[in-house]
């Protein structure tokens, strides 16, 4: 078996190979490594004498069991973190580093992600409540264009699945005005052409499209579907902030993503999708 040392190297060549190859997001390298090198610094520091004799998969083991209970960590970056250390064993394995591997057990943290933290049909129309209901008690326009482009984002998220990685990249040219039709640049350069669900989101985007000079100014980003106030796109910690705005007006204390808000729909879509007609 190959020493830590020498599967420590192998980190550029495993994120070349299962990130930059496979035309994923930049972040996503960033991400793999970071998780990467966290995990080999743990093992570095020395206070872990007791799993010197503990073979590979023990060791990510009580790593990501000290990540959720000594540190605290949500259950959603335990559970990414745990997936990203599944994948380099399987790469190990496949450039012979290693012989054989069995599947890292999951955290008890991670096994409650697919069910703690999908939003309920109540939370759901509570979220939704509480982006209409401020934008009614708005008294500044400006405000009012922000609070609209959040709720836009925020229905496409949920009602189309599309990823937030798909949001931040949108440009104004992907949605046909006469049609009603977004187009999705997926990932590997995969096309999803999105009808809008209903007359009211197609309003809600002529607004924005009308309103979107207002963010743009005509400056380098003014191609981008959904910009900052200050005119540059907007970024996932972003999204994030703005989920977590009305997550909270909206009375949800689980811990919950906007990528939770998306994975909601599969329980009662159908439902949901008749009522708004």
């Amino acid at each position: 078996m190959a020493s830590e040392k020498q599967m420590q190297n192998l980190t550029d060549e495993f994120i070349c190979t299962q990130v930059v190859n496979r035309g994923l997001d930049g972040r996503t390298a960033k991400a793999y490594r970071i998780d990467l090198d966290l995990f080999f610094r743990w093992l570095e520091s020395g206070k872990q004498e007791n799993l010197k004799a503990e073979g590979m998969e023990q060791k990510m083991e009580t790593y990501l069991k000290y990540l959720s209970g000594e540190q605290g960590l949500r259950f959603a970056t335990v559970c990414r973190k745990h997936q990203v250390l599944g994948y380099y064993l399987s790469y190990l394995k496949s450039q012979g580093m290693i012989e054989e591997f069995r599947p890292l057990e999951q955290p008890k943290s991670c096994k409650k992600v697919s069910t703690d933290t999908v939003l309920s049909k109540k939370e759901v129309d509570a979220f939704f409540r509480a982006i209409h209901r401020e934008y009614e008690e708005l008294d500044s326009e400006f405000r009012k264009r922000v609070c609209l482009r959040d709720q836009i984002m925020m229905e496409l998220l949920f009602y189309h699945r599309i990823e937030v990685s798909e949001l931040l990249r949108m440009e104004v040219s992907d949605y046909n005005r006469k049609s009603g039709v977004l187009t999705i640049h997926r990932k590997r350069e995969k096309i999803r052409k999105v009808p809008l669900f209903s007359s009211s989101l197609k309003k809600q985007m002529e607004q924005w499209l009308e309103a979107h000079t207002y963010f743009d100014r005509g400056g380098l980003y003014q191609n981008r579907m959904f910009l900052s106030k200050l005119g540059k796109p907007l970024s996932m910690k972003m999204i994030t902030n703005i989920f977590d705005k009305y997550r909270v007006l909206a009375g949800i204390e689980k811990e919950c993503t906007p990528k939770d808000l998306k994975n909601s729909l599969g329980r009662y879509g159908e439902e949901l999708m008749r009522e708004m007609g």
